[in-house]
């Protein structure tokens, strides 16, 4: 009699792409599924724990101790980390369907979406992503510059990215010195001329999109005060009723926040932090580079929970000499999978990979790349452990392809294409090596912001 998939003679083997929370969360519900599992969890860059590491802000230490949680994940029998491996240029979708069971992408929303206005691409317009990772230490954004030496820089956006861009623009470096920020981004906010921080949303402060804790931050700031014209804080009907409901008490928080700044006394400190509502960037003017953004003032429509913003014909000038746009990602292409251009998204059912509607025999998606990018670090983890649901429920049709050889199966082309896999105790190994070079200048660590640096390290 053949074994089952799944039990210790066939262990069911699967491939995650990307080792963010919702790979380590899908891992984390293989492995305590009862089954015999072997899973590779495969990252482009040699170091896990995607945007926990390389997006949640340098002075929100408390929001990384979740890499405790997935640390002791990944030392559970049945786990391995495979990083520096790039799937779809050192290895493709189609080779690791041959090597495992099924293959799980996680590899969440990489690209922002853009605002699609005329001089976007003037210098001295940014993503967000790109200013976060380079303040994060990102190897993909080691070498950007910021011209910081403007007075008022603006972002368009008012989520919890856009608070952490204008944080981290109003602290000043001592305030920042004890954080792992990179080492070269501290240098750089050291010799900041900015002044003037505005932060821009679309609809009014009843749809803003901070939390209530991130807003409270800016009222803490050693030497910036946050402000605001009382006047915005006027809300029309629909927007009275959105704070009244008894479910919606974060916003209710957000706009007594709101409230708050327009009343307190303005200190005399260097720079300060301006929200402003019911706004959008028409255009982006300068000389070669960003001078002005023209903006159109909106009005809100439609009913309480589902208003939208609409222009209104009225424009006004902001100068400014920086410009951040934050208002949100998208997923990239998988080499030879579908992908909806639309929501940045791979289609799927329940997690199940879709192609003309048609599921994909063993590939699946969980988090942003599946849902798009909503949600908290937590909420990945109901969402990666619906997708492996359904993955279990395709044992029967995955026990079809019988024994696969898992990591072994993809070693010879790794070799081949000159890709040098980095285990998780070589993880630890660069780990304890970025915590050593920030104590000498008391960090908590320092990270190495080249591959080149982490796999010479490793040699």
């Amino acid at each position: 009699m053949s074994d089952k998939l799944g039990t210790p003679g066939l262990p069911l083997k699967v491939a995650i792409v990307g080792s963010g929370p919702s790979g380590f969360y899908a891992a984390e519900a293989l492995l305590k599924s009862g089954l015999a599992v072997e899973i590779s969890m495969l990252e482009r860059l040699p170091v896990p724990f995607g945007l926990v590491r390389s997006g949640v802000a340098p002075d929100h230490a408390r929001l990384k101790q979740v890499i405790e949680v997935y640390t002791r994940i990944a030392e559970m029998p049945g786990y391995s980390y495979q990083g520096n491996v790039r799937v779809g240029e050192d290895i493709t979708v189609e080779e690791l369907c041959q090597g495992y069971h099924a293959v799980l992408l996680a590899c969440g929303a990489e690209a922002d979406k853009s605002l699609g206005i005329e001089g976007e691409g003037l210098p001295g317009s940014y993503t967000a992503t790109e200013f976060v990772g380079w303040y994060n230490g990102h190897p993909d954004y080691r070498a950007h510059e910021f011209d910081l030496s403007h007075e008022r820089a603006v972002i368009i956006g008012q989520g919890n990215v856009a608070a952490d861009v204008a944080r981290i623009l109003a602290k000043t470096p001592a305030e920042l010195s004890h954080t792992d920020i990179a080492e070269h981004a501290l240098e750089a906010l050291r010799a900041s001329r900015i002044k003037e921080i505005f932060v821009v949303g679309r609809r009014g402060p009843a749809q803003a999109k901070f939390t209530s804790k991130e807003l409270k931050e800016f009222g803490e700031l050693e030497h910036c005060d946050p402000a605001i014209d009382p006047a915005e804080l006027s809300l029309n009907p629909a927007s009275a009723a959105e704070i009244a409901d008894p479910g919606n008490a974060g916003a209710r928080k957000v706009v007594e926040i709101f409230s708050g700044f327009s009343t307190r006394a303005q200190r005399a400190v260097p720079r300060r932090v301006v929200f402003t509502f019911l706004k959008s960037p028409a255009r982006i003017t300068g000389n070669g580079r960003v001078e002005k953004i023209v903006l159109e003032r909106n009005a809100l429509s439609g009913p309480a929970m589902n208003q939208s913003a609409r222009g209104t014909g009225q424009f006004i000038d902001l100068e400014a000499g920086l410009l951040f746009r934050s208002i949100g990602y998208r997923g990239v292409p998988m080499p030879g999978l579908p992908f909806d251009q639309r929501s940045g998204t791979i289609p799927n059912r329940d997690g199940r990979v879709l192609a003309n509607d048609r599921e994909l025999p063993q590939i699946y998606v969980a988090g942003w790349i599946k849902r798009g990018p909503t949600g908290i670090i937590g909420t990945n983890r109901a969402d990666s452990v619906a997708t492996v649901a359904s993955l279990v429920a395709d044992l029967p049709k995955l026990s079809a392809a019988g024994r696969k050889s898992g990591f072994a199966s993809i070693q010879d082309q790794l070799q081949r294409r000159n890709t040098r896999p980095v285990s998780f105790a070589d993880w630890k190994s660069i780990d304890a090596a970025e915590i050593a070079r920030g104590a000498k200048s008391g960090k908590p660590r320092e990270k190495f912001t080249d591959v080149r640096e982490m796999l010479a390290l490793l040699a």
